[in-house]
C-alpha cells in the first residue's frame, strides 16, 4: 500500500513536470521566431568598401637611388592609421613584383600596424616642442618575414626606409616623424645597415625636383 503523502509527491511531481515541459517548449518557440525574425532583417547588400582615392606613393629605384613619385588609385579608409597601413602595403606590394625597380619580397604583408600619435619634438635638435602641435609620429610595425628576406646593403635598405617615411608624409602631411619596430619590438637594423632605432624626419624623404618623375 503507497502512503498518501507519496501518492500526492507523485503527482505534484507530474505536474511540475508538465509545468516545465510546456515553459520549455514556449521558450523553445519563442526563440526559434527571434531567429527567423532577425535572418528577415539581415542586410543582404555586401559590406561597404572604401572608396577608391588617388594616393602618392615615393617608389625607390635602384637603378639610379632616387624615389620617385607614383600616383596609384587605392580604397582608403577613412582612419589615419588605416589609410598609412593601406598606402605602405600597396608600396610594399609595388616592391615585390618581379619587374620592381627595388626588389623586396614581402607585399602587402610586410606592414602589420602603423600607429599614430603625437609628435616627439625634432630629433636632431633634442627639440621637446614640435613645431606644429598637430604634429604626428608614425610608428611602422614591420613584419619580421619582411625583413629577414630584405637585400643587404646600405643603399637599397635606406631607399625602402625613406619611401616608407615620404610616402607617409605625401599622403598624411601630418606625419613628421617616423619610427620603426619589428614584430612590435625594436630592432637595430633593417638588414644590417639602415639604423631602425632613430626616428627618421618625413621630410627629409620628399624626392628632389629631378628624383620626383613619374
Amino acid at each position: 500500500m503507497i502512503p498518501r503523502y507519496q501518492k500526492i509527491l507523485f503527482a505534484v511531481l507530474i505536474v511540475a513536470s508538465l509545468v516545465l515541459g510546456i515553459l520549455l517548449w514556449q521558450l523553445r518557440q519563442r526563440a526559434h521566431q527571434k531567429l527567423l525574425a532577425g535572418e528577415d532583417s539581415a542586410p543582404t547588400r555586401a559590406p561597404e568598401v572604401a572608396p577608391a582615392e588617388q594616393a602618392t606613393l615615393l617608389v625607390a629605384n635602384d637603378a639610379d637611388n632616387t624615389l620617385r613619385t607614383q600616383i596609384q588609385s587605392l580604397p582608403l579608409p577613412a582612419d589615419p592609421g588605416g589609410r598609412a597601413r593601406a598606402v605602405l602595403s600597396k608600396l610594399l606590394d609595388l616592391y615585390s613584383a618581379a619587374d620592381s625597380p627595388h626588389p623586396a619580397p614581402g607585399g602587402t604583408n610586410a606592414v602589420t600596424q602603423v600607429f599614430l600619435m603625437p609628435a616627439l619634438g625634432d630629433p636632431a635638435t633634442g627639440d621637446k616642442n614640435p613645431q606644429h602641435s598637430d604634429a604626428l609620429l608614425a610608428v611602422v610595425n614591420l613584419s619580421g618575414s619582411f625583413v629577414a628576406s630584405h637585400p643587404s646593403g646600405l643603399e637599397p635598405e635606406t631607399l625602402t626606409v625613406l619611401s616608407i617615411c615620404g610616402t607617409l608624409h605625401a599622403n598624411l602631411p601630418r606625419v613628421t616623424q617616423v619610427r620603426f619596430l619589428v614584430d612590435g619590438v625594436e630592432r637595430k637594423t633593417l638588414a644590417g645597415h639602415a639604423d631602425l632605432t632613430r626616428t627618421y624626419l618625413a621630410t627629409e624623404a620628399m624626392p628632389t625636383a629631378e628624383g620626383a618623375r613619374q
